[in-house]
């Protein structure tokens, strides 16, 4: 026998995560997701194709409350393909803004979607990211040509980013350390560290954005610098709040 959905106004640890219109989620999707089954910290394998662009007014105007008044310095989207994590593999786009607090840089996510239900919810209750549902083409960090686009039925749902990837170089080792800034729906600003090390190969990465919401002004698109990220692990850890 199926255990029934929690009602809506029972999970706002789902429904209360700040993010762009494209990240909202249908009733008839909420109605189907499970409960959290992977808390944090998650380690994870990857590959990706990962691009940078200016920040700037719109890239600010999409962070959280509690972040609004910061400079967005710069905006990364990725396409991500995780070959392991705590809910098995899955496919990712997202969109980040980059800023420095001091000489510290941190990072937001006011865009992520995923082609896992358990991601997503993994996702939303663990580090307050607004992933949706997401479909993919080809596999990122591999393929030449990717392309990821929603799913969901809501209105501004409608969304594409297709990547396409011209490497320039040999791949490098690579470590960084970032701390991420989230907005929880109860907890309020969160501070989620992120740790990765890798091998990037220097790209230009040729990127078209579609929407129907706010992504397009957030993502902008066009000739990228960029990488393609061949393999890399990284760990997101427990947040902590003030």
């Amino acid at each position: 026998m199926t255990t029934p959905a929690a009602p809506l106004r029972d999970r706002p640890e789902l429904t209360g995560v700040w993010g762009l219109p494209e990240n909202l989620l249908s009733e008839a999707l909420l109605a189907t997701l499970p409960a959290n089954l992977a808390p944090a910290p998650w380690d994870c394998v990857c590959s990706a194709v990962v691009w940078t662009e200016r920040g700037g007014s719109a890239a600010a105007a999409s962070l959280a409350a509690p972040l609004r008044g910061r400079r967005a310095l710069a905006v990364t989207g990725g396409l991500v393909q995780y070959e392991s994590t705590p809910v098995g593999p899955y496919g990712e786009a997202l969109a980040l803004v980059a800023g420095l607090e001091g000489r510290r840089p941190w990072v937001s996510v006011p865009f992520m979607a995923v082609d896992s239900p358990a991601s997503l919810v993994g996702g939303r209750t663990n580090w307050a990211l607004p992933k949706s549902l997401a479909a993919f083409e080809g596999t990122p960090g591999h393929d030449r040509t990717v392309v990821a686009r929603g799913v969901d039925d809501v209105a501004h749902g409608d969304w594409e980013i297709t990547t396409s990837v011209r490497p320039l170089g040999p791949a490098v080792p690579v470590r960084t350390r970032v701390t991420m800034l989230q907005e929880f729906p109860a907890e309020g600003l969160g501070r989620c560290p992120m740790t990765a090390s890798g091998r990037v190969r220097p790209a230009l990465i040729t990127v078209t954005v579609r929407s129907s919401g706010r992504l397009g002004t957030v993502l902008r698109g066009g000739r990228r610098l960029g990488a393609v990220v061949e393999s890399s692990r990284f760990t997101l850890g427990e947040p902590a709040f003030a």
